[in-house]
């Protein structure tokens, strides 16, 4: 076994319970301790998530890793305990969702003692829970790394978790805190509050049910994410407030423009660029391609099955 023996979940949701799964899937033979509500912790137990539910005083100190993928404030809230109780040659990471306050306590906090290395998986779904964490969800999505000097640790263990992040088909990318919070402001954050808005502008006209016997695909596409709940959210919008406004009057003026077009000359600009955006995204892979699997530290996967390539 390498650095990485037990790994500690701060927060067994969709996310944690995800890595968790990942880990186990892609042959990881050490213990995962979770730390969460006791009816999460009992499901998690159930569903094999995790090994054993723990407080935070005593998973932490037994942890290499510790993964923290609670909400950002909670997050912000609990790195004063968890420098305390983490041993000087564990990584401490985060999955939040923005990055730049938690990144400054952590530059505060992580001076001479354990690593920390920020993190934010570009992946996820509209539903919340560990009931809903699954073992490929992180497979061919762009991993966030946000160290909080130049590059990423070289620690033994921070060289071991980057490794399970591409045997679990992560493309990492390292990015600074700021810069990936205005990034996602336009890339996740503007893309969940347009479908609920949609949402929010279709129902609020459409209160017969009969009007949404003839909607198409199209419709159930672009409002998939207005199924997230505002729990998930309100610290995200509330953590990034001048990125996503940015974004949003950007979004709105494109809006006012189109309807403009529509009058005038029928819109075809604003299909050209939308077509050469999307025509974008799938020249670098986007969407993932479900069922694709890469290569792992332990060189089997957690059926005993050689892995494929990994992914480009």
């Amino acid at each position: 076994m390498g650095p990485i023996g037990t790994v500690s979940v701060l927060g067994v949701g969709l996310i944690g319970g995800s890595f968790a799964l990942a880990l186990r899937r892609m042959g990881f033979a050490g213990r995962i301790l979770g730390v969460s509500s006791d009816a999460t912790l009992t499901r998690a137990l159930e569903a094999g998530v995790i090994d054993e539910g723990c407080s935070i005083s005593d998973a932490v100190p037994r942890s290499d890793l510790v993964y923290m993928s609670q909400p950002v404030l909670r997050i912000i809230e609990q790195l004063p305990d968890v420098r305390r109780l983490a041993p000087e040659h564990a990584l401490v990471t985060d999955a939040g969702s923005t990055k730049k306050l938690i990144l400054d306590r952590a530059r505060e906090l992580f001076d001479g003692g354990p690593d920390f290395l920020g993190g934010h998986p570009m992946a996820g779904s509209e539903g919340r829970g560990v009931d809903h964490a699954e073992a490929r969800l992180f497979e061919g999505a762009v991993y966030a790394l946000v160290p909080t000097g130049a590059s990423p640790p070289e620690s033994g263990a921070a060289r071991e978790f980057l490794g399970w992040l591409g045997a679990m088909g992560c493309r990492t990318k390292v990015i600074g805190a700021a810069e990936h919070d205005r990034t996602v402001a336009w890339t996740s954050h503007m893309a969940q509050l347009v479908s609920t808005a949609l949402a929010a502008a279709i129902g609020s006209r459409l209160r017969a049910s009969g009007g949404l016997e003839v909607a198409g695909d199209g419709l159930r596409d672009m409002t998939r994410l207005a199924a997230s709940p505002h729990a998930v959210w309100s610290e995200i919008l509330d953590t990034n407030r001048d990125p996503i406004d940015e974004a949003l009057d950007c979004f709105v003026r494109e809006v006012e423009a189109l309807r403009r077009s529509i009058r005038e000359d029928g819109a075809a600009s604003h299909f050209e660029r939308g077509n050469a955006l999307r025509a974008r995204l799938e020249a670098t892979g986007w969407p993932r391609r479900p069922g694709q699997q890469a290569e792992n530290p332990s060189g089997r996967d957690s059926a005993g099955e050689a892995p494929t390539a990994p992914l480009s």
